[in-house]
């Protein structure tokens, strides 16, 4: 496989999306150390993090009466509840410890505005306020994205969607994803949309 000017987006490896985090993704540490592998493949890798300040609208605990994964409707926009998590500066927030960060060239931060929630690593969740990304894979002539990292049925899911309607042509390195499958059969679900969008799914050994 010929990767050419292609970029690895790798998607919220952090601390509180694997085992023993705040919001653990069950497996989420298992595909650490195979990114760490294919990193030198790309022309470039960018990183994302979930960076939230502590009274963001994503935290359920920030919503009197409700429960985490409770859903409600904020400015006319669905979200759902988490738990407390990546909170802006704290060890939960910070990559996961075996992460290659010397192979980053950006990190992108997103989820910084307290009013709004970003699953995507180009667009937050109004779908009108833009991260930069874009940007910076078209100025650096990047042909081709591909996405691995945390969660398959949200950030990786909404980043890819985001990816290929922006005229991107996507790939996601499915075993190198984790999902949270909530609600039930939600990464059936999500693969299947990505798929519907002409997404291309792959495995680490189509890589190596």
């Amino acid at each position: 496989m010929d990767f050419g000017r292609s970029a690895l987006i790798v998607i919220d490896v952090q601390n509180d999306f694997c085992p023993g985090g705040a919001l653990s993704v069950k497996g989420g540490d298992e595909i650490v150390s195979p990114i760490n592998s294919i990193m030198n493949k790309f022309y470039r890798v960018i990183a994302t993090q979930d960076w939230h300040p502590e009274d963001h609208l994503s935290f359920a605990s920030n919503h009197r009466g409700k429960s985490i994964y409770d859903e409600v409707e904020i400015n006319g926009i669905k979200q759902v509840l988490w738990p407390a998590h990546c909170v802006m500066g704290s060890n939960g927030a910070g990559f996961h410890p075996d992460l290659d960060q010397n192979r980053f060239h950006l990190i992108i931060r997103k989820g910084t505005d307290p009013q709004i929630d970003s699953y995507s690593a180009f667009l937050e969740n109004d779908k009108k306020t833009k991260t930069g990304l874009e940007g910076y894979i078209r100025s650096n002539n990047i042909e081709e994205v591909f996405l691995c990292g945390l969660a398959t049925d949200y950030c990786v899911f909404f980043t890819a969607m985001d990816a290929a309607e922006l005229g991107f042509k996507t790939t996601v390195i499915l075993d190198l994803c984790r999902g949270v499958d909530m609600p039930e059969n939600n990464i059936r679900r999500s693969i299947n949309i990505m798929i519907g969008k002409g997404i291309t799914m792959i495995n680490i050994s189509e890589i190596l």
